[in-house]
């Protein structure tokens, strides 16, 4: 295996959210450079080690993220995400529930599903509780409410 294949599912294997290309890139500097931090990647999600997804973040754009898949974790059974529209953080929403729903698609419109993506965005508990319900955007973390 690769340096920058080992150094990528390193970095993925030890995050706790999805992380951007860029943000990998950053962590991975000193062995990598960018395009190979992407062709690693794509090599990874190509074959079926990395699972990503593509969101858009009123502050950082449309970013593609990346996490870990699992050994013997299909695309079919990853997880989902809540993204925070004010502080940016990631939810894990833990395993995929919409199994039921996929099975009536199939079954409705006579199709085969071999995978799908489902990311939820909206304001987590802590900036709710700061008064943020979607009106206005801070995009301060959570750590410098207090100030």
């Amino acid at each position: 295996m690769t340096k920058a294949r080992k150094a990528v599912l390193e970095v993925l294997g030890t995050a706790e959210r999805p992380l951007s290309a860029s943000e990998i890139s950053s962590l991975v500097s000193h062995c990598c450079d960018p395009v190979t931090i992407y062709r690693t990647l794509h090599y990874l999600e190509d074959k079926g080690l990395a699972d990503s997804f593509v969101l858009h973040c009123t502050e950082h754009g449309t970013e593609r993220y990346f996490t870990l898949l699992a050994p013997g974790e299909a695309s079919y059974a990853h997880h989902h995400w809540f993204h925070c529209e004010h502080c940016h953080q990631f939810i894990d929403l833990g395993d995929c529930r919409i199994g039921t729903l996929v099975d009536a698609y199939q079954e409705e419109l006579g199709i085969r599903v071999t995978g799908h993506t489902l990311y939820l965005t909206g304001v987590c508990p802590a900036c709710s509780s700061l008064g943020r319900n979607g009106q206005e955007h801070d995009h301060r973390g959570h750590e410098s409410q207090s100030e």
